[in-house]
């Protein structure tokens, strides 16, 4: 099995090189694996970060949004670029852990249930303010509400998911918000495992509450619209002809006379 560690970044140039050495601590000895980072359109000197590490890290590929284009789209992009059939994804910040990938990509493999196709992070102690904690709370449970996903933390950075899986999922723009439902909406199952959460050590947010909250409300209604017009099709059975068995001597002389 390979694996293929995607990380969507803007601006975060002061956490590349720290997030890349834990990367390779945690996955060293363990997987076949590759780290694709994409730059979403970076201008504080992320991208020559970058380069200068592939120059030193053979394991590490780099694509780049010459202007930004949101972090469903640098994953969606990294996904298509990855040569691994497994996919672990986490944020560029640093607040997501990589010791955790391994747990995330054996609760995946492992297919129980056997329609598995996406294990969530859960951030069960966030270290994020007491706005930002509480907003979330409250999007949570109106999600799981409208959306019936039945996830507690649709909105932690780091997952393990089948490469084709995440492919054959409609594509639209803050989709990794609603990862499990559009899961769900295929077939697909869904579990959640916690995960560590660590305060911000370098940067800043790219998201404001406010921003969040009226792109969140307009995304919901568009994928509760999406599920609502939900039609599978009828399973269609093919039959076909019973196995004829050879005739006995007997018939083959009776059908001559």
């Amino acid at each position: 099995m390979q694996l293929s560690v995607v990380v969507p970044v803007k601006d975060e140039a002061a956490n590349v090189e720290p997030l890349l050495d834990e990367i390779h601590a945690a996955l060293d000895a363990r997987y076949d694996y590759e780290i694709i980072y994409v730059d979403d359109g970076s201008s504080d000197g992320t991208l020559e970060v970058l380069r200068a590490r592939m120059l030193i890290d053979p394991r590490l590929r780099v694509l780049r949004h010459e202007h930004s284009c949101g972090q469903s789209t640098a994953v969606w992009n990294g996904v298509r670029a990855a040569h691994g059939e497994v996919i672990a994804t986490l944020d560029g910040d640093g607040q997501n852990d990589p010791a955790d990938i391994p747990a995330l990509v054996a609760a995946l493999v492992e297919r129980r249930p056997g329609n598995l196709q996406l294990v969530m992070g859960h951030r069960t102690r966030r270290k994020d303010s007491f706005a930002k904690r509480i907003a979330s709370r409250i999007a949570n449970r109106v999600r799981r509400a409208l959306l019936h996903d039945d996830t507690p933390d649709t909105g932690c950075g780091i997952k393990a998911f089948w490469r084709d899986a995440f492919l054959s999922l409609p594509y639209f723009n803050h989709m990794h918000r609603f990862l499990p439902a559009l899961v769900c909406r295929q077939g697909g199952a869904v579990r959640s495992v916690p995960v560590n959460h660590r305060p911000r050590e370098s940067g800043r947010s790219k998201y404001g509450i406010n921003d969040r909250l009226w792109a969140g409300i307009a995304d919901l209604a568009g994928v509760a619209w999406l599920l609502r017009r939900e039609r599978r099709p009828a399973a269609v059975i093919e039959e076909t002809p019973p196995v004829r068995m050879s005739r006995t001597p007997e018939e083959r002389a009776a059908q001559r006379h």
